[in-house]
């Protein structure tokens, strides 16, 4: 370690680029830096506030230099909410750091020799994207110094980042549909006026919990789940009254009952409000119904871009058989299913399952079967891999922290030519790749698809073969 980098300690550096997850990288003298809220060009005043063995952490104390990449946020709460780190960095500068990113985890830390990303899928719509956004109630809003308190008692909003009892209180998010901002001051007015309190999460007082919205980018179709702290949904009606008589196209409102102290948006229960309790998305030619709980792709628009990199790289003749392991409600097994033999999805989640059958059903798919299993020891002994016909591909979609060795170590045992590894975290994904490659994979092509822009997060795709 440098001499000179010690705990509490000030220096000027240049930010050469962005490390996963978002943080500036600067070096000085050969020692790695990590700086919050930095910029790729910037020059900056920093103060180290933690020492770690091969690196340190600071913050921003000055920008002297501004990056030659830096653009004005649109959004005014962006200096307090966590949500967009890089909505202050061109887009296109955005594309080439995560590209940058991927490609050092796997040339550093994974010694994969002569990576390179060979395709990327840029997002048309770098706004106004996500189809579905989650908010919560507090009495305990964060202010900016000397900012006009209107509702010193009411926020609802977002997370102040590490402050779990802060609310940012939201009048417009960008990266959210438009309709959205129009809900959430209309649910805030209501509240308000109506005197309908907001949970304390130190207390554990109060009602309002959280105000989860989807929307079918494809349908228009809108959802409502207001997540409360008790059963008392007649307090609820001035608020639907308001969303009905305001938005023609709302399909479903719901009430979730979250009793626990966790800080969760859902509950125990669920009680619908209005219509049905689900919404439509419309992917391609397939049909989903969506219900509050369930997971379904943020940005509708990337998700067809993304299935269309799964289809172009399994490259489908119409006689193949496809296990989709991970394939929680079916979207990608249900896109791709017209396209193959059969194609048999596998998840550990009930609901998703019941999810992924129904939506079968309704597109009147017949060679799609979904099984709930708990893919972490499920085919660690061989005899339940012969229950199922021979794959001819696999397609791997697993949480961030990638897939269980034992998991991992069954996938030899299907005999399968081809995998497609769909990725939200390409450290784990790395990982998981070099082992696939000691087992006599090749890592054939790469794409990267963006999913979230002016955000961290990295969606993968990797063609393996034989």
């Amino acid at each position: 370690m440098s001499q000179s980098v010690v705990k509490g300690s000030e220096l000027k550096l240049k930010i050469e680029s962005l490390a996963y997850g978002g943080k500036g990288v600067a070096r000085h003298q050969n020692f790695v830096i990590f700086v919050n809220n930095a910029l790729p060009g910037e020059y900056v005043l920093v103060f180290i506030y933690k020492i770690r063995s091969g690196y340190a952490e600071a913050r921003v104390i000055e920008t002297l230099s501004e990056s030659p990449y830096n653009v004005n946020p649109k959004c005014n709460h962006f200096s307090v909410c966590g949500g967009c780190s890089t909505q202050n960095l061109e887009y296109d500068e955005q594309i080439k750091q995560k590209i940058k990113q991927v490609e050092d985890i796997y040339i550093r830390q994974a010694g994969i020799d002569n990576f390179i990303i060979e395709n990327v899928v840029h997002a048309e719509n770098q706004y106004h994207y996500r189809n579905k956004m989650e908010f919560s109630f507090s009495n305990r809003p964060w202010y900016l110094d000397g900012e006009e308190k209107n509702n010193p008692k009411f926020a609802l909003g977002l997370h102040v980042p590490r402050r779990y009892d802060k609310i940012v209180d939201i009048e417009e998010c960008h990266i959210q549909d438009k309709d959205f901002n129009k809900i959430l001051d209309l649910v805030r007015t209501e509240a308000i006026k109506n005197e309908i309190k907001p949970y304390d999460n130190k207390t554990n007082n109060g009602y309002l919990r959280h105000l989860m919205l989807r929307k079918g980018y494809y349908t228009e179709e809108l959802m409502v789940n207001i997540v409360t702290s008790y059963e008392n949904p007649s307090k609820l009606k001035p608020i639907i009254n308001s969303i009905i008589n305001h938005f023609p196209n709302i399909q479903s409102i719901v009430n979730n009952i979250n009793t626990r102290k966790a800080d969760v948006a859902y509950g125990e229960k669920e009680i619908n409000l209005h219509g049905d309790s689900f919404i439509r998305e419309r992917l391609g030619d397939i049909t989903y119904e969506i219900s509050a709980n369930s997971f379904f792709q943020t940005n509708s628009e990337q998700a067809v871009k993304l299935f269309e990199t799964v289809q172009h790289y399994l490259d489908l003749k119409g006689d193949e058989i496809i296990f989709d392991l991970f394939c929680g409600t079916g979207s990608i097994s249900l896109f791709l299913a017209k396209l193959t033999k059969e194609i048999y999805g596998f998840d550990v989640i009930k609901s998703a399952i019941e999810d992924a059958t129904r939506n079968s059903v309704i597109n009147g798919i017949g060679n799609a079967k979904f099984h709930k299993v708990n893919l972490d020891t499920y085919f660690k002994k061989g005899r339940n891999i012969e229950d199922y016909p021979t794959p001819d591909a696999l397609i791997i979609d697993p949480p961030r922290s990638g897939v269980h060795k034992n998991m991992l170590k069954s996938l030899p045992k299907f005999k399968a030519n081809k995998i497609v590894y769909v990725s939200c975290n390409p450290t784990t994904q790395a990982r998981d790749i070099v082992r696939l490659i000691h087992w006599g994979w090749k890592l054939q092509s790469m794409t990267l698809v963006d999913m979230f822009p002016h955000t961290p997060h990295i969606e993968t795709v990797a063609l393996l073969k034989k």
